[in-house]
């Protein structure tokens, strides 16, 4: 077994440099592995072209079938991609591709700690033209409007206000109020009459409604994380959003690839 070595002069990588021809893992992500942790150590960087298949046929003692195969899983995991007539490149780190994920925001609403401590109110209101271009009803047709307060540690965290569609045939203060429950959903327990849902952020500066139900200074820099869920017929069921300062909402992602073997359920650490 050879290793792999950085090419900055770093400690080698355990990792077979070769194929093993008694492991169970089929050769084609053997060799797609190979590769990977070989763009992930730098011998073949950003915009640099991979050796041809015939190549990598001699090179690894395997058929152009096999090569093939492990390219295009290469491709498939945004690796590398393929020009016609002129072989396959390693992709370089593209910022457009970056994808940023709420681990943050699951994490605290899972927590035992956040609650909802406060239904500040709940009544019908008949739907304005914004309300009902976002539910899809018909301006005056009544819905549910909540106001309620989300605490972390027993401290002010989320304030949160939505519209919901009424429907008198559910009951309405537990069903209709458990749509826009972002904890349950988070936790993977959400509302089964949800189907799908659509989320933006962005940032704002608290108002005189929204600073004194979080007890922060007026024009505190905060977040709006606003929210559309639809039902099994691809209806709005809800809309609202949730207000919260900066210290409870931060965005994080990686971009370039990550150091983990494609095909296995490892990391290097």
């Amino acid at each position: 077994m050879s290793t792999l070595t950085s090419p900055k002069g770093g400690s080698p990588a355990p990792f077979p440099m070769e194929i093993q021809r008694d492991s169970d893992q089929p050769v084609y992500t053997q060799l797609a592995d190979i590769l990977r942790q070989q763009i992930l150590a730098g011998i073949f960087q950003p915009g640099q072209k991979l050796p041809s298949e015939a190549m990598l046929v001699d090179t690894y003692n395997v058929s152009p079938m096999t090569v093939r195969r492990a390219i295009n899983l290469l491709a498939a995991q945004g690796i590398i991609s393929t020009a016609h007539g002129r072989g396959t490149f390693v992709k370089e780190v593209q910022l457009s591709n970056a994808a940023f994920y709420l681990q943050d925001l699951k994490e605290l609403f899972n927590s035992e700690g956040t609650t909802v401590v406060k239904l500040i109110e709940a009544r019908f209101l008949p739907a304005d033209e914004r309300v009902s271009r976002k539910l899809q009803i018909k301006p005056g047709v009544r819905a549910i409007y909540i106001r309620r307060l989300l605490t972390v540690e027993d401290q002010p965290a989320f304030y949160h206000r939505g519209y919901l569609i009424y429907d008198p045939t559910r009951p309405v203060v537990e069903s209709e109020f458990q749509v826009t429950d972002l904890k349950g959903l988070f936790r993977g327990s959400g509302n089964p009459l949800i189907k799908s849902g659509e989320l933006s952020l962005e940032a704002t500066v608290l108002n005189e409604e929204e600073a004194g139900i979080l007890q922060v200074p007026l024009h505190t820099p905060g977040m709006v994380l606003e929210h559309t869920f639809y039902d099994f017929r691809d209806k709005p069921v809800s809309w609202g959003w949730f207000v919260c300062t900066n210290q409870h909402l931060r965005l994080y992602t990686r971009v370039g690839f990550e150091q983990t073997y494609g095909t296995r359920d490892e990391r290097i650490r």
